[in-house]
């Protein structure tokens, strides 16, 4: 049996020339790195071959992932483009019906203004208005209807002078001052206008109920030749006003005339005219108690 401390020292030197082994493989290993990678910078066509033999190895596969990629790529532009279609196709609808319900709309008004004015015979004469003013306020103080114009006896406004929209009647002035008047609105309860149907002799008497709608009470007593949906205009009698001014539309009837609202809501409306009383004289002795008592 060999002694211990030659055993070890023959185990390190072995050890010794394994390492020193590896240091030399290693030594060569990275020479021979470093003389291929020269060559492949300074003589690449000697590497031509190894390449194409590696790129034509990968080749089905790169080709396969970009197939992959494209077909799901034009998969998805599929399914989001499908939905943006019907997404666009639901608008272009909402637009379409809009529009076609606009063109209902602008068609309706067109046979209106038509038919309105085939009633009204309307000839247009223009007369010059004492004043163009807004109305800049109402009151509604139990069942008395008032409003208030930025005109006065300044701008030549007049007590008895007749206030229309270019949709219709408004009122006529009750009071004026220097800048400003106030108006006795269609819906007031002392207001009753002279009316007739338009487009035959009808005649009635339009009174307000303080309640936004005028009362149609017919002169001519018996079989209620009336329906809703029948214009009623000035008839010129009374004098303040002209015939054939637009004044309220029928929307029921009653035992002796029925129940109309008025054309021109003086609430809608921008600005008003002050006109010239049509008749002075004839005015004089239409005049309602409210106006006689401001004038006495």
């Amino acid at each position: 049996m060999a002694p211990t401390g030659s055993r070890r020292s023959g185990y390190s030197r072995r050890a010794q020339y394994n390492l020193f082994t590896g240091y030399v493989i290693a030594g060569i290993g990275a020479l021979i790195g470093a003389i291929l990678l020269a060559l492949s910078f300074f003589q690449p066509q000697l590497f031509g071959g190894v390449r194409g033999a590696a790129q034509g190895g990968l080749s089905p596969a790169t080709e396969t992932a970009a197939t992959v990629r494209t077909g799901s790529k034009s998969v998805w532009e599929n399914i989001s483009g499908y939905y943006r279609a019907g997404s666009k196709n639901a608008q272009l609808k909402r637009e379409m019906e809009i529009a076609r319900i606009r063109l209902r709309e602008a068609e309706a008004v067109k046979q209106e203004n038509v038919r309105l004015k085939g009633l009204l015979d309307l000839h247009e004469a223009e007369t010059k208005p004492v004043a163009v003013a807004r109305l800049v306020g109402s009151s509604a103080s139990s069942t008395r209807r008032f409003a208030y114009l930025g005109a006065g006896s300044d701008d030549g406004v007049a007590v008895g002078m007749p206030v229309r929209s270019p949709r219709g009647v408004v009122g006529r002035i009750l009071e004026t001052g220097s800048s400003s008047s106030r108006v006795l609105l269609l819906t007031d309860t002392e207001s009753v206008l002279p009316v007739r149907r338009a487009g035959d002799e009808v005649v009635a008497f339009a009174e307000g109920r303080g309640d936004g709608l005028l009362r149609i009470k017919l002169i001519n007593l018996g079989i209620n030749p009336l329906e809703p949906g029948d214009l009623f205009v000035t008839s010129g009698a009374g004098g303040y006003y002209p015939p054939g001014i637009a004044v309220a539309i029928l929307t029921e009837t009653t035992d002796d005339g029925g129940l109309a609202r008025i054309v021109s809501d003086p609430a809608a409306a921008d600005y008003v005219s002050v006109e010239q009383i049509y008749e002075p004289e004839a005015a004089l002795g239409a005049e309602t108690p409210i106006e006689r008592e401001l004038t006495d």
